[in-house]
């Protein structure tokens, strides 16, 4: 049995009236992919948020790697092992590669005593955030800017601003948006590779990269839990079909 790192139970989120997410349970576990579909409006991105602890829970708790973290704010449940991306880019732009990273490196081990001390002569925060631009693949790119990277060499850049804080469990969305043929090769190498020793949770409309890395997808649809099982599960269940997948909508917009 896999390793359950990141857990909701019963997630709720009501606006008013509005049940944006309805009673959604999902389980995030070490090594594997998790896909979360659906059409806009579908309830991913409020889902990931109560994840995330960005937006609170109406109803539902949250557990990471054991605790219960219902009601910890993000930058708790950040230093806890939980790392996010969003879907625009969230980088400083005027700031370098290892800048970018150094700088969520520095969040996770924050150092108050060192107030006076030069950021670029903390040995840990350098080391760290080399190591993520590596595995992101942006060695090569330390001392770009931010802004003279390519869309998806931003993306990545996010991914590694995530990895520097030393995260087990990675919240993706929508990673491949606006990517080119060869960015998205790039980017789903990337996530198999970071498949070992996390648990990610990715939100995709890219329909064809999702069943090709995905462990396991969630079907959204109106903000509750349509199916959850195989790729090959879902992609050959009826209602799945019906809601989702079938009548050209393979695309996921």
């Amino acid at each position: 049995m896999s390793e359950v790192l990141l857990r909701g139970q019963e997630l709720t989120r009501r606006w008013g009236g509005l049940v944006a997410v309805d009673r959604v349970s999902i389980e995030l576990k070490r090594g594997e992919v998790h896909a979360v579909i659906g059409t806009n409006g579908a309830g991913k991105s409020t889902l990931i948020n109560m994840l995330s602890g960005e937006l609170p829970a109406s109803s539902g708790t949250v557990e990471l790697l054991g605790q219960d973290v219902t009601r910890w704010s993000q930058p708790h449940r950040a230093r806890a092992g939980l790392g996010r991306s969003y879907q625009r880019n969230t980088i400083f732009p005027s700031f370098t590669v290892l800048e970018n990273c150094r700088l969520t490196a520095q969040a996770r081990v924050q150092k108050p005593w060192a107030l006076f001390s030069a950021a670029q002569h903390c040995e840990a925060s350098n080391a760290a955030a080399k190591a993520a631009a590596a595995r992101a693949g942006l060695s090569d790119m330390l001392e770009s800017r931010a802004d003279s990277l390519s869309h998806g060499q931003k993306r990545q850049l996010e991914i590694a601003m995530c990895l520097a804080t030393d995260p087990q469990v990675l919240l993706l969305d929508e990673p491949l948006a606006g990517m080119g043929a060869e960015e998205t090769e790039r980017m789903l190498a990337l996530l198999a590779e970071l498949r070992q020793g996390h648990a990610i949770l990715l939100v995709e409309h890219d329909m064809d990269a999702v069943f090709r890395v995905a462990d396991r997808i969630t079907v959204m649809v109106n903000g509750s839990v349509l199916a959850s099982d195989t790729p090959e599960a879902v992609r050959a269940s009826p209602a799945v079909q019906a809601a989702y997948l079938g009548e050209g909508e393979g695309g996921g917009h």
